[in-house]
C-alpha cells in the first residue's frame, strides 16, 4: 500500500448527551436533549478522522457505540477508502439490512473516513469532492412554535439572515396548524420561505385536507405528511397538493432514494448523511437528483452538509438544526443566512472538555 494512503489503526466511539439551546417539540414529543455518538478513527499517519451521529433517544446510544468500535476492529488495517469500505459493509450487513442502527453506524464511519482524507490532504472535504466551499443559504429549523410566545425567537432568525423558517406541525388539529402558520407568516413577512415538517404523523386522507387549509399560506414545500415508508401515500398527497412535499430524511440510502423516486412520492428531497450512507451515499443520492431534476436539500449535521450540497448539481436548502456547538471547538457559524463548508476534513474539532462533561459512563 502507498505511504500516501493512512491506513485505519484504530476506532473509538463515544457517547455524549448534550443540551440543546433550543428544544424541538414535534407531532410525538419534545427532544430536549442531543444523544450524540462521537467517532474518532485513528490512522497510521497520526491524523484522527472524526464524524457523529444523532442516536435520537439516550436508549440507542450504548448499542451504537458497541457496534461502531466492533466494526472497527474488524476495519483496522484497512486503507481509509471510502467507496471500498461501503462495499465491504454492504457484503457484512447484507442479510441483516442496512437500515436502523446498523445503517447509522456505517454512514458515521464513512463520515469520519472522509475527514480523515481531507486532514491527510490539508483540505475541505469539499475540495476532495471537486466542489469550493462557499455560502449556502440556510433555513433556521424550529419545533412546534407558538406564534405569540416565540416571536422573539423568530425575529431573531430574521436578524441573523435566514431567508427560510421551518416549523412543526400535526400537534393538535388542522385548525391549530392554520392558526400556527397564519401567526408565523404575520411575524416573518412575505417574502421569507416558511416550510411546515409533520414528521410522518398523518395519513393521505388528512395530509390533503391539511395542505388544502394551508395552502393560502404560500408554503415553501410540507415536509413528511405521511409516514416515509408510504411511498405511494406521499404519492398520492404529492399528486392532489398545491404546495410542493418534501420527503427523504428517513430514506434508506441510496436505494431508498431511487425507489422514491421512481414512483414520483416528492417534489423535493432531503437526505440525512446518518442514514443516505454518509458523504458517499450522498454523492450517489445527488446523481439520481440531477437526473431527475429534482431539488435537493440537507437534513441536520450542517458542518458536513456544508461540504456535500457545493457539488451536489440541484442544492437547494441546508438545514440549520444546532445539535453539536456543545462539544464542538468551532461550531458552525450562520452568516448572513449562509453557511460555509470549513477544513480540512469536514472541519470537525471536539472541545474535550465538554465531551468529559457530558460523557456517559
Amino acid at each position: 500500500m502507498s505511504q500516501a494512503v493512512p491506513a485505519i489503526r484504530n476506532i473509538k466511539a463515544r457517547a455524549v448527551v448534550v443540551p440543546l439551546k433550543r428544544p424541538v417539540k414535534n407531532a410525538f414529543g419534545v427532544i430536549d436533549s442531543g444523544p450524540l455518538v462521537l467517532i474518532d478513527l485513528e490512522t497510521d499517519q497520526g491524523v484522527t478522522g472524526r464524524s457523529y451521529i444523532f442516536a435520537y433517544t439516550k436508549l440507542t446510544l450504548k448499542p451504537l457505540v458497541h457496534l461502531i468500535e466492533e466494526t472497527g476492529r474488524e476495519l483496522a488495517g484497512k486503507p481509509v477508502a471510502p467507496f471500498d469500505l461501503m462495499k465491504a459493509m454492504d457484503a457484512k450487513f447484507r442479510l441483516l439490512g442496512w437500515q436502523g442502527l446498523v445503517g447509522m453506524a456505517v454512514s458515521g464511519l464513512d463520515m469520519a473516513c472522509w475527514d480523515a482524507l481531507g486532514q491527510v490532504a490539508n483540505k475541505p472535504v469539499v475540495e476532495l469532492l471537486g466542489g469550493s466551499a462557499r455560502p449556502l443559504p440556510a433555513y433556521d429549523s424550529y419545533g412546534v412554535v407558538d406564534p405569540t410566545a416565540d416571536e422573539r425567537a423568530l425575529r431573531r432568525s430574521l436578524d441573523q439572515g435566514f431567508r427560510g423558517i421551518k416549523i412543526k406541525g400535526g400537534d393538535g388539529d388542522g385548525a391549530n396548524d392554520e392558526r400556527v402558520v397564519k401567526g408565523v407568516r404575520a411575524v416573518i413577512g412575505p417574502d421569507i420561505a416558511l416550510m411546515i415538517d409533520f414528521n410522518q404523523s398523518l395519513d393521505p386522507a388528512e395530509a390533503k385536507r391539511r395542505i388544502a387549509r394551508l395552502a393560502p399560506y404560500d408554503l415553501h414545500w410540507v415536509e413528511e405528511p405521511v409516514p416515509q415508508e408510504n411511498l405511494s401515500g406521499h404519492a398520492s398527497v404529492r399528486m392532489d397538493s398545491p404546495i410542493p412535499i418534501q420527503a427523504g430524511e428517513n430514506w434508506w440510502f441510496p436505494r431508498g432514494f431511487a425507489e422514491a423516486i421512481s414512483v414520483g412520492a416528492s417534489d423535493f428531497i432531503m437526505p440525512d448523511l446518518m442514514k443516505v450512507g454518509g458523504v458517499t451515499g450522498w454523492l450517489q443520492v445527488a446523481g439520481q437528483a440531477d437526473a431527475a431534476s429534482i431539488p435537493m436539500s440537507s437534513h441536520l449535521f450542517a458542518e458536513a452538509s456544508a461540504h456535500v450540497l457545493p457539488v451536489t448539481p440541484t442544492a437547494h436548502w441546508l438545514e440549520f438544526l444546532d445539535l453539536s456547538s456543545a462539544i464542538l471547538a468551532k461550531p458552525a457559524e450562520v452568516i448572513d443566512g449562509a453557511v460555509t463548508a470549513r477544513g480540512p476534513g469536514l472541519g470537525l474539532e471536539w472541545n474535550e472538555d465538554a465531551v468529559a462533561k457530558y460523557q456517559l459512563a
